[in-house]
């Protein structure tokens, strides 16, 4: 075990998109557990869009860092030290923990993870938080029904990916919008969407949705708020559900554009729009977990992750996201379980 402790914290807030000199690397000792403690050391890290929120001294779902505080992250790793009784050493557990090589965590914050199941690494997408965030957001919020025209914003994205395939699943005509043709190809071809749009080569998204859903749009997963959303309520069909996830076209926005412009559309569609968070599920994940489970097992759900490499590259994963070039669930591998 390295005799120092890699971790870092939120050196000051952004204005507008974070750089990299929001981000401050330490070094200190690594930390002993205390009583029902355990000292996990980390092998993968989660950076997800909803992070930007926290860098913000503002209040929202998820409470904000302080400045020159450690930041934290969904991460699955190793216990290697337990003064709890509920764990052991080498037992692979995921919970919210620093952005660190080791973090301490009292045994009640973290879950096992079964390695022989999948890569332990699925456990902070597809098996994990976004993976329940699409699965209860698409079948509670959006409810969608055989021959339903489903349209995901975001569509390559850990959530988005994981929302489309949901659907075909639940015999839905599936369109996807994302930002590349690669991401384009992978939607249509392995995942199987019925339509892909690259609305950073389209002329128009809202003519595009015209001719992708010339029946209208029954459900609507918003990853990303903005103008692409702007587009998709121009098609909803009537007794449309807007299911909203995420606004990552707004995140980095320091005054937020006036609205919202479009609920007008809601009148003549009597449409309904509700947000999703998925802690409000919590006493369910369980059913979730052996439903994604299950399917990635048998194919219906396929999955792709993004890995960088070290925790000393975390911040630009983490700055990645707002450039869209992961594909999947975007992780740092922190350490390798043969080192």
């Amino acid at each position: 075990m390295s005799e120092t402790n890699r971790q870092w914290l939120l050196a000051k807030r952004p204005d507008g998109r974070p750089t990299e000199d929001c981000f401050e690397m330490v070094e200190r000792e690594v930390p002993d557990p205390g009583p029902r403690e355990v000292l996990v050391r980390t092998r993968y890290m989660s950076v997800d869009p909803y992070m930007r929120g926290r860098m913000r001294d503002a209040e929202s779902y998820a409470e904000p860092w302080d400045v020159g505080e450690a930041m934290r992250a969904g991460v699955v790793g190793e216990v290697v030290e337990s003064n709890s009784p509920r764990w052991e050493a080498g037992d692979v557990v995921n919970g919210n923990l620093r952005w660190a090589d080791y973090a301490v965590a009292d045994e009640d914050q973290l879950v096992p993870v079964d390695p022989d199941r999948a890569p332990i690494s699925t456990a902070l997408g597809v098996l994990g938080m976004p993976g329940r965030t699409a699965y209860f957001g698409l079948l509670d919020v959006g409810r969608p029904k055989p021959g339903d025209t489903v349209v995901v914003s975001g569509a390559a994205g850990a959530v988005g990916s994981v929302v489309g395939q949901i659907a075909k699943h639940a015999g839905c005509r599936v369109v996807g919008i994302a930002g590349a043709d690669e991401k384009v190809h992978w939607l249509t071809g392995e995942l199987g969407f019925d339509e892909a749009i690259n609305y950073r080569e389209t002329e128009s998204v809202r003519g595009a949705l015209a001719e992708a859903c010339p029946d209208g749009i029954d459900v609507y997963y918003d990853n990303v708020g903005g103008p692409i959303t702007d587009a998709a309520f121009a098609h909803l069909a009537v007794r449309a559900r807007v299911v909203v996830c995420g606004q990552i076209s707004l995140y980095n926005a320091e005054e937020r554009p006036t609205g919202p412009r479009k609920l007008g559309e809601l009148i003549t569609k009597r449409a309904r729009v509700e947000g999703v968070l998925v802690r409000d599920y919590v006493e369910r994940y369980e059913e979730a977990n052996e439903r994604l489970a299950h399917w990635v097992a048998d194919g219906v759900v396929q999955y792709r992750e993004t890995v960088t490499e070290g925790l000393e590259n975390a911040p630009d994963a983490f700055l990645g996201l707002f450039d869209g070039v992961n594909i999947g669930k975007q992780v740092v591998q922190v350490s390798d379980p043969e080192n």
